[in-house]
């Protein structure tokens, strides 16, 4: 019976880091091939594959207890006007703003959930 590419793969994450030079070792013997580099290289590699997000969306999860005082910090984070304001705080789970900065996204999630809501960062 042949294995399944997933049945490998639980199979090798299982292992402990000697096993994995032990197969590595083995593989090298047999093949003929360098697999340590590729072994190596994958963590880094995909480690560098990941960048380091630079945007962020704000998303009110939920207005909470203090509904008006949440509408009073949508406006100071949007500059929209009261009754839009109310209704994308009254629309929530909604994104309020979107393409922030790091540094702005949290200084506004933070104005949210001082203000009594619930919100993140995506």
């Amino acid at each position: 019976m042949a294995l399944s590419k997933d049945d490998i793969i639980n199979a090798v994450a299982e292992m402990s880091v000697m096993e994995v030079a032990d197969l590595v070792t083995a593989m090298e013997e047999k093949f003929g091939v360098s697999a340590a580099a590729a072994v190596v290289a994958g963590p880094a590699a995909a480690a560098e594959a990941v960048e380091e997000q630079t945007e962020f969306d704000l998303i009110l999860k939920d207005a909470g207890e203090k509904k008006v005082n949440v509408i009073k910090a949508v406006r100071e984070i949007t500059g929209l006007g009261l009754k839009e304001a109310k209704a994308a705080v009254d629309g929530a789970p909604a994104t309020i703003k979107e393409a922030l900065s790091k540094d702005d996204a949290e200084a506004a999630k933070k104005k949210l959930e001082e203000a009594g809501a619930t919100a993140e960062l995506k």
